[in-house]
C-alpha cells in the first residue's frame, strides 16, 4: 500500500519488471495521483511550422532543456522530490506535488525568455491541478516500469494528462508566478553531441508512433495488444531498439558544440567552445579504444528513452518495409473498430539530446526521430482527429 505522502508519492511507488504487456494487463499496480498535485506542460508554439523551416533540432534540444530544467531545479531544492516526467519531441509534461510548482514555474518561465533569445522559439508554460482532473471525472493513475538495469519510466492509464494538456494548450498564458529576483539558469548536465543514429542494419528505417485510445475502460487491453503485436513484430526492446551502440557516433564539428553552447549558455564563450571540443575528441578516443568506453556506449542505448506511456502510446522503434507493413495492418484494423486513433512517421535515423548527471550511471537520452519525428506522427494523427471531428 502506498502512503499518500505528497512529496514521496511517485518515490514511493514500487518498480515492475514485467514487459510492457504484462504490466498493462494488471492494473492494480497502477496509484492513482494524488489531487493536490499538478500537470506542468511545456510546449514549443506552432512546432509544425518550425520543422518545417528545417529547426527541429532547435525544438527538440528546447523540449529536452525543459526537462534538465526542471530536474535540476527540483535537486537544488530542499525535498529532492522525484516526479515522473514525459518528452514529447515538440514539448515536456510534468506530474509534480503542490510544494515544488512554483519554484519549477519560476524556473520554466526563465528557460522559456532564455529560448526566445536563443532560438526565437516561443516555449509555452502552464499547469493544471489534479484535483480540477478529478472533478471531470476523468482518471489518472500511474507506476514505474524498470525496462533494464539502469532506466525505470513511468506508465500512465486514464485520460487525465490528455485532459490536462489539452485544457493547457487551449488556454496558454503567460504565467503570473514571478521572482522578486532573477531566477538563475541552470541546464547543467545539457549535451547533444550525438550524430544522427542510422539503425544498426542497412534494411531498417527508424518509426515514430503516436496513438490514441480515448476510451479509459479499453486503454489497458488495446495498448497491450498493440505492444504485444510489437513484441511479435519486431522483437523485444532490446531488439528494436534504435539506438545501438556501434552505430552512435560523436560530433566534434564547432557547429555542433556551437549550438549546444547557445543551447546552454545562452551566449558566445571561447573557453566553453575549446574546452567541449577537446573534450568531444577525446571521447570519439574514449569510445572508440577503452573497453569502459565501449561499455558505457553500450549503456547509452539501455538508457535511450523509446517509449512513453501518459495515456497516448508513443514510442520509436527501428524496423524492415515489411515489419512497418505488418505493424500498420494492426493499426489500421483497431482504427477501423473506432478503438484508435494513431499517427506514425518513417524515417532514415534517429537524434538524441542528453541529460548527464555522471557518466556511468546517471544519464538519460531522449530518442525522436529525424525530419520531425513525433511532431511528424502527431500532423497525421491531427489529421484524422479533424476529419473524424467534422464527420460528428
Amino acid at each position: 500500500m502506498i502512503k499518500k505522502s505528497y512529496l514521496n508519492f511517485y518515490k514511493d511507488i514500487p518498480k515492475t519488471n514485467l514487459s510492457i504487456k504484462d504490466l498493462l494487463k494488471d492494473e492494480s499496480l497502477f496509484y492513482k495521483v494524488p489531487d493536490s498535485w499538478s500537470v506542468v506542460v511545456t510546449d514549443i508554439e506552432n512546432s509544425t511550422e518550425a520543422v518545417a523551416r528545417g529547426l527541429h533540432n532547435d525544438v527538440n534540444l528546447s523540449a529536452t532543456g525543459s526537462i534538465i530544467t526542471v530536474l535540476n531545479t527540483l535537486k537544488s531544492t530542499k525535498t529532492k522530490v522525484k516526479i515522473p516526467y514525459f518528452f514529447g519531441g515538440d514539448g515536456a509534461t510534468f506530474i509534480i506535488p503542490k510544494a515544488a510548482v512554483k519554484p519549477v514555474l519560476l524556473a520554466l518561465n526563465n528557460y522559456s525568455q532564455h529560448i526566445k533569445k536563443t532560438t526565437e522559439l516561443n516555449l509555452r508554460v502552464g499547469q493544471l491541478e489534479v484535483e480540477k482532473v478529478y472533478a471531470n471525472n476523468i482518471t489518472l493513475r500511474i507506476t514505474k516500469l524498470r525496462h533494464n538495469k539502469y532506466l525505470t519510466t513511468p506508465v500512465v492509464l486514464g485520460n487525465g494528462m490528455k485532459y490536462a494538456e489539452r485544457i493547457i494548450k487551449d488556454g496558454f498564458k503567460a504565467s503570473d508566478i514571478f521572482s522578486e529576483k532573477p531566477t538563475k539558469l541552470n541546464l547543467e548536465g545539457m549535451e547533444c553531441r550525438w550524430n544522427e543514429v542510422y539503425p544498426n542494419k542497412n534494411d531498417k528505417k527508424v518509426i515514430c508512433l503516436l496513438v490514441d485510445c480515448d476510451n479509459e475502460n479499453e486503454q489497458a487491453e488495446v495498448y497491450g495488444e498493440i505492444m504485444e503485436q510489437v513484441d511479435a513484430i519486431f522483437g523485444d526492446l532490446e531488439k528494436r531498439n534504435p539506438i545501438s551502440s556501434q552505430k552512435l557516433k560523436l560530433d566534434s564539428s564547432l557547429k555542433k558544440i556551437r549550438k549546444e553552447m547557445y543551447a546552454k549558455i545562452g551566449k558566445y564563450k571561447r573557453s566553453y567552445l575549446i574546452n567541449n571540443w577537446l573534450i568531444t575528441l577525446f571521447g570519439i578516443l574514449y569510445f572508440k579504444f577503452s573497453k569502459a568506453g565501449r561499455i558505457t556506449k553500450t549503456r547509452i542505448a539501455q538508457l535511450s528513452d523509446t517509449i512513453m506511456l501518459d495515456g497516448f502510446l508513443n514510442t520509436v522503434i527501428s524496423g524492415t518495409d515489411e515489419q512497418v507493413d505488418a505493424l500498420k495492418a494492426l493499426l489500421d484494423r483497431l482504427e477501423a473498430e473506432n478503438k484508435i486513433i494513431y499517427g506514425i512517421h518513417i524515417t532514415h535515423a534517429s537524434i538524441m539530446s542528453c541529460y548527464i548527471e555522471d557518466r556511468t550511471e546517471k544519464h538519460i537520452h531522449f530518442v525522436d526521430g529525424t525530419e520531425g519525428g513525433y511532431t511528424s506522427a502527431a500532423i497525421m494523427f491531427k489529421e484524422k482527429l479533424k476529419k473524424l471531428q467534422l464527420k460528428g
